[in-house]
């Protein structure tokens, strides 16, 4: 079995160059850690990965814990963006680990706590962000390498990725007011959640560009799953004046709502116009399919990937703050 030591040797090198030369450090010529990566290549050596972790004091590892009450997996946001993680992490040969918990919980607490404090990943990938988030002041304090999708209210540096709200959200309320809609509803999601405080937002000042009065009783938050937004759609098609429209959160708010509606004998589109946020793959099949504001989750947890490599390399990020801007598409559930 070759070893380093055959390596070194085949190129007249000390072990301790080619050991650096293959674990990246700086210190060793380009031409040199190519030579050395070549080499070991022809030679068949392998090296071993615990070691070298334990020499550089890293474990090649991303961790990642879905913020929710009970695992989802499944879930058509999550499987795309989690596929986004785990290819890019691949690709750069780290590890992606990925765990559950209940937002706000002791069990997430305890959860960051176990991957932090015990060395179990290098950085930590942060969504559905909380306004006041503990998560991201628990990984600032601690000096541990993170990047967020969407920014929190501290008082702390963000890096990550952040979806322009308010211009997409603009755009949909003026769409649907051409249409000839004037009761609009909103679904939303927690209060305490950055893309309900910015989704909210871009609805009221939809509504205000259009000059339509915003009615509270059209707005009501859900939970961001199917199940949430069926029972809100419910509750807003019960009204004495219903909507004939609504915007909801996400995607999977508006799957919900359109089930609702189905059962309430209207035809989407039709007697009713229902939108969603996000473009997951699901949104262009429903029955009929979904408009709405199409973000490139896949894309966007890349990008998160390689800018958390960077932190954890110590490479010079060329954008810390990235914003995205989500696109627009009309589809059969507003009439388009």
């Amino acid at each position: 079995m070759t070893t380093i030591k055959d390596v070194a040797k085949a190129l007249n090198l000390s072990i301790t160059t080619v050991s650096r030369a293959l674990d990246g450090y700086d210190d060793v010529a380009d031409s040199t850690r190519e030579l050395v990566i070549e080499t070991s290549h022809k030679m068949g050596y392998t090296p071993n990965r615990a070691a070298r972790q334990l020499r550089r004091q890293q474990t090649d590892t991303i961790g990642y814990i879905l913020p929710t009450e009970k695992p989802q997996f499944a879930d058509a946001f999550y499987s795309e963006f989690i596929a986004g993680l785990g290819d890019t992490a691949a690709a750069n040969n780290f590890d992606l680990i990925v765990s559950a918990a209940p937002p706000d919980s002791s069990a997430e607490k305890a959860l960051y706590e176990r991957w932090v404090q015990g060395r179990k990943v290098d950085g930590v990938i942060v969504n559905r962000t909380r306004l006041q988030d503990w998560r991201v002041q628990y990984l600032t304090d601690r000096k541990t390498p993170f990047v967020s999708l969407e920014r929190s209210q501290l008082a702390v540096e963000f890096i990550g990725v952040e979806t322009e709200t308010n211009q997409g959200m603009i755009e949909l309320i003026a769409y649907l007011a051409n249409q000839g809609h004037s009761r609009i509803a909103y679904i939303g999601a927690s209060p305490y959640l950055k893309i309900e405080y910015d989704r909210h937002h871009g609805y009221q000042v939809g509504l205000q560009e259009v000059q339509i009065t915003s009615d509270p009783s059209l707005v009501i938050r859900a939970n961001l799953t199917p199940e949430g937004g069926y029972q809100a759609a419910r509750q807003l098609l019960g009204l004495a004046n219903p909507p004939t429209a609504i915007v909801c959160v996400n995607d999977l708010t508006a799957i919900g709502a359109m089930h609702a509606a189905h059962e309430s004998g209207l035809k989407v589109g039709r007697d009713i116009a229902i939108a969603g946020f996000d473009g997951i793959a699901d949104s262009a099949h429903t029955q009929p399919p979904l408009t709405t504001l199409d973000q490139p989750v896949y894309e966007i947890a890349s990008r998160l990937v390689t800018m958390l490599l960077s932190l954890i390399k110590g490479d010079l990020l060329s954008e810390r703050q990235v914003k995205i801007q989500p696109k627009l598409l009309i589809r059969p559930s507003t009439g388009g």
